[in-house]
Protein backbone atom coordinates (compact mmCIF):
# COMPACT_ATOMS: atom_id res chain seq x y z
CA UNK A 1 0.00 0.00 0.00
CA UNK A 2 1.34 3.39 -1.01
CA UNK A 3 1.09 6.37 1.31
CA UNK A 4 -1.34 9.05 0.12
CA UNK A 5 -0.97 12.79 0.61
CA UNK A 6 -4.06 14.98 0.47
CA UNK A 7 -4.06 18.73 -0.01
CA UNK A 8 -7.55 20.13 0.52
CA UNK A 9 -8.29 23.81 -0.03
CA UNK A 10 -11.43 25.25 1.52
CA UNK A 11 -12.49 28.82 0.84
CA UNK A 12 -15.21 30.13 3.11
CA UNK A 13 -17.67 32.79 2.12
CA UNK A 14 -16.33 36.07 3.56
CA UNK A 15 -19.17 36.36 6.08
CA UNK A 16 -18.83 32.72 7.19
CA UNK A 17 -15.10 32.48 8.04
CA UNK A 18 -15.63 31.98 11.78
CA UNK A 19 -18.24 29.24 11.28
CA UNK A 20 -16.12 27.33 8.77
CA UNK A 21 -13.02 27.68 10.97
CA UNK A 22 -14.89 26.34 14.00
CA UNK A 23 -16.27 23.38 12.06
CA UNK A 24 -12.88 22.54 10.51
CA UNK A 25 -11.23 22.60 13.93
CA UNK A 26 -13.82 20.07 15.17
CA UNK A 27 -12.55 17.56 12.60
CA UNK A 28 -8.94 17.49 13.78
CA UNK A 29 -8.87 15.34 16.94
CA UNK A 30 -11.39 12.76 15.73
CA UNK A 31 -9.64 12.42 12.36
CA UNK A 32 -6.17 12.12 13.89
CA UNK A 33 -7.49 9.15 15.89
CA UNK A 34 -8.72 7.33 12.77
CA UNK A 35 -6.91 4.23 11.49
CA UNK A 36 -4.36 5.14 8.84
CA UNK A 37 -4.08 8.83 9.63
CA UNK A 38 -0.41 9.83 9.76
CA UNK A 39 -1.03 13.57 10.05
CA UNK A 40 -3.97 15.93 9.57
CA UNK A 41 -2.87 19.55 9.77
CA UNK A 42 -5.11 22.57 9.26
CA UNK A 43 -3.67 25.85 7.98
CA UNK A 44 -5.19 29.31 7.52
CA UNK A 45 -3.84 31.75 4.94
CA UNK A 46 -2.10 34.74 6.53
CA UNK A 47 -3.30 37.13 3.83
CA UNK A 48 -6.77 35.69 3.23
CA UNK A 49 -8.40 34.35 6.40
CA UNK A 50 -11.23 32.79 4.37
CA UNK A 51 -8.75 30.31 2.83
CA UNK A 52 -8.06 27.12 4.79
CA UNK A 53 -5.89 24.20 3.77
CA UNK A 54 -5.61 20.69 5.17
CA UNK A 55 -2.32 18.86 4.62
CA UNK A 56 -2.92 15.18 5.29
CA UNK A 57 -0.98 11.96 5.01
CA UNK A 58 -2.65 8.56 5.07
CA UNK A 59 -1.24 5.05 5.14
CA UNK A 60 -3.37 4.15 2.09
CA UNK A 61 -6.04 5.50 -0.23
CA UNK A 62 -8.48 2.94 1.15
CA UNK A 63 -8.10 4.24 4.71
CA UNK A 64 -8.49 7.83 3.47
CA UNK A 65 -11.69 6.83 1.66
CA UNK A 66 -13.00 5.38 4.92
CA UNK A 67 -12.31 8.78 6.48
CA UNK A 68 -14.18 10.53 3.67
CA UNK A 69 -17.28 8.47 4.51
CA UNK A 70 -17.04 9.02 8.28
CA UNK A 71 -20.02 10.49 10.17
CA UNK A 72 -18.03 13.48 11.43
CA UNK A 73 -17.27 14.53 7.84
CA UNK A 74 -20.95 14.24 6.95
CA UNK A 75 -21.79 16.40 9.99
CA UNK A 76 -19.25 19.00 8.81
CA UNK A 77 -20.91 19.11 5.38
CA UNK A 78 -24.31 19.75 6.95
CA UNK A 79 -22.97 22.38 9.38
CA UNK A 80 -21.19 24.34 6.62
CA UNK A 81 -23.78 24.02 3.86
CA UNK A 82 -23.91 27.35 2.03
CA UNK A 83 -20.89 28.68 3.95
CA UNK A 84 -18.12 27.37 1.65
CA UNK A 85 -17.36 29.25 -1.55
CA UNK A 86 -15.09 26.58 -3.02
CA UNK A 87 -13.43 23.29 -2.19
CA UNK A 88 -10.62 21.58 -4.08
CA UNK A 89 -8.89 18.37 -3.20
CA UNK A 90 -5.68 16.91 -4.62
CA UNK A 91 -4.57 13.32 -4.09
CA UNK A 92 -0.78 13.31 -4.27
CA UNK A 93 2.15 10.92 -4.00
CA UNK A 94 5.68 11.58 -2.79
CA UNK A 95 8.11 11.28 -5.70
CA UNK A 96 11.37 12.33 -4.13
Amino acid sequence: MAKLTIVANIKANPDQVDLVRQELLRLIDITRAEPGCINYDLHQDNENPAHFMFYENWESRELWQTHMNAPHLAAYMVATEGAVESFTLNEMSVIG
